[in-house]
């Protein structure tokens, strides 16, 4: 077995800190996810050890297709949730923009585990570069196809970490980001 691995539930909980450290005034935090995806459980897990110590609440959102997300944007405004993060699956990309959307017409603060989030309008994103790892990915179809066993190529992680904030988007929905958190951004869209 080879491949990349996008250790997304290890990057859980720096999410949920980029997160209350952008919006200071959250308490209560919706997590959408698939929870059909097995690495979701681990990141929820993660998620909820820096919740206690951030002083968070966490609303857990499993989503398992696209019509389960009016639902789960139903329970987030009954329960009065502050702040969205939402992981990334093919289920939670592919309907991008109906999460941001929801979002963004609510005016809660959403970390997302995609830059591609971000640029459908999202607010914030903290993550590798999915395109990046899809495309390392055809190096190792390559090797494989020139000979090498899949069990003689290591399985690689990402090096390089981005943080994305989308100004605008703060704007619209009333959020003013903090000095400090905007200084640690990667890439901020103006």
């Amino acid at each position: 077995m080879t491949g990349i691995s996008s250790i997304a539930p290890d990057l859980a909980a720096k999410r949920l800190q980029l997160l209350k450290e952008a919006a200071t005034k959250i308490s209560r935090v919706a997590v959408v996810f698939n929870n059909e995806i097995p690495p979701a459980e681990i990141a929820m897990k993660e998620l909820e050890i820096t919740a206690g110590a951030l002083k968070l609440d966490l609303e857990s959102m499993p989503v398992q297709s696209p019509s389960g997300f009016s639902n789960a944007f139903d329970v987030m405004t009954q329960q009065h949730v502050d702040a969205v993060i939402v992981f990334a699956d093919p289920l939670t990309f592919s309907n991008s923009d109906t999460i941001v959307n929801f979002a963004n017409r609510s005016r809660r603060p959403a970390l997302y585990a995609a830059q591609e989030f971000v640029d459908a309008g999202g607010l914030m994103s903290y993550g590798p570069s999915y395109p990046d790892m899809f495309r390392r990915g055809a190096h190792f179809v390559d090797r494989i196809l020139n000979g090498f066993k899949p069990a003689d190529l290591p399985v690689e992680q990402p090096m390089q970490f981005d943080f994305v904030i989308n100004l605008k988007t703060a704007k619209q929905i009333g959020l003013t980001i903090p000095p400090n958190v905007l200084a640690r951004a990667d890439k901020v869209i103006k």
